[in-house]
């Protein structure tokens, strides 16, 4: 018998066989977990801004190439607050053209200016954003995809104070014609399920694969994450851009600088936000109170550290058996004809 599988707007667009997409997350989406998460038939983005020099970047993407056997697999393209760090962006996408990789993922500002640069190479944008107005905006760019997400998303969900559904709902209502992508807090193949029955075309993920086995961080953050629990997670810096993380001491310290009314710019916070503290101290030492992790509470959800493949086909098997379940209660009302 064959396998059941889910077939949508994205799964046909982008060539793969689950609708469930890999975000990019800074530090650690490599190509050993993309790899991963494309070969059990999702879709994964490279995170170039994890890598020290762009030749180290290109000789992940070289990786990712041979991992995957020739599926395809995408580029992370974040536009930073500071317009100074976003000129890198156009040797990311060079690189990747050349590479061969033709589909990207989007977020923060507007991707207006690469969206041409990525059509005229047969390429597909998938653009991230944070509410249903930019949502509209991005289709109206002519972006190939929308990715909205929630403010339980682990990062940067903007300064939107909607959920996820409730995003959702509405941009199904008001997108005309791009396929939409729910992201922020989904973690279970029922919520899939959920997304798809809504009408979504695939959801998009990170935090629930922060324990796979082919993320390279310490066994410490991974047993921290099996350990969470749905509160494990705190927003922080909501005057600037919020940013959803791990509960720990930093975050912590973080947040009990903004009550206080000290830390009113990001060079208030001294080294406590920088990336490559988090890097260093959390995921190359282990110490999980030292830095600021991006986390949501889809990774409460994780259990055990396992293979990325192993998450896609439970994920699948839940959604499947959310979607049949919903098909069991389905009933016909029989009406009797008066005589």
């Amino acid at each position: 018998m064959a396998a059941r599988r889910i077939r949508t707007r994205i799964t046909e667009l982008f060539g793969i066989e689950h609708p469930i997409l890999l975000g990019g997350m800074m530090h650690l989406s490599d190509a050993r977990i993309v790899a991963a998460v494309v070969n059990a038939g999702g879709m994964g983005y490279i995170t170039p801004r994890s890598f020290d020099t762009l030749e180290d970047y290109r000789k992940e993407l070289r990786l990712c190439r041979e991992l995957t056997g020739g599926r395809p697999f995408g580029v992370n393209l974040t536009f930073a607050s500071r317009a100074a760090q976003n000129a890198e962006i156009v040797d990311h996408i060079r690189i990747a053209l050349e590479e061969g990789v033709r589909h990207f993922e989007s977020a923060g500002n507007s991707p207006d200016q690469i969206v041409p640069v990525i059509h005229d190479a047969g390429g597909l944008l998938l653009h991230k954003c944070p509410s249903v107005r930019h949502a509209l905006s991005a289709e109206r760019l002519g972006v190939d995809a929308v990715a909205l997400v929630g403010m339980e998303e682990g990062g940067h969900p903007g300064f939107n104070q909607l959920s996820t559904f409730v995003n959702g709902a509405f941009a199904l209502e008001r997108l005309e014609r791009t396929p939409l992508v729910l992201g922020g807090g989904i973690g279970s193949g029922a919520q899939i399920a959920a997304a798809l029955a809504m009408g979504a075309d695939a959801v998009v993920m990170g935090s629930r694969f922060m324990a796979a086995t082919e993320v390279w961080a310490h066994d410490a953050l991974k047993q921290r994450i099996i350990e969470s629990d749905e509160h494990a997670s705190i927003p922080i810096m909501a005057h600037l851009s919020t940013w959803r993380v791990l509960r720990n001491d930093a975050a912590v310290q973080v947040r009990d600088l903004e009550l206080a009314g000290v830390a009113k710019a990001h060079r208030d916070y001294g080294d406590l936000i920088l990336s490559s503290r988090t890097k260093e101290q959390v995921y190359l030492k282990g110490d999980t109170n030292a830095g600021i992790v991006s986390f949501g509470p889809a990774g409460a959800f994780t259990n055990r550290v396992e293979p990325a493949g192993d998450i896609v086909r439970g994920l699948m098997e839940e959604a499947l058996k959310a979607l049949a379940s919903v098909a069991a209660r389905t009933v016909e009302d029989h009406i009797t004809q008066a005589p």
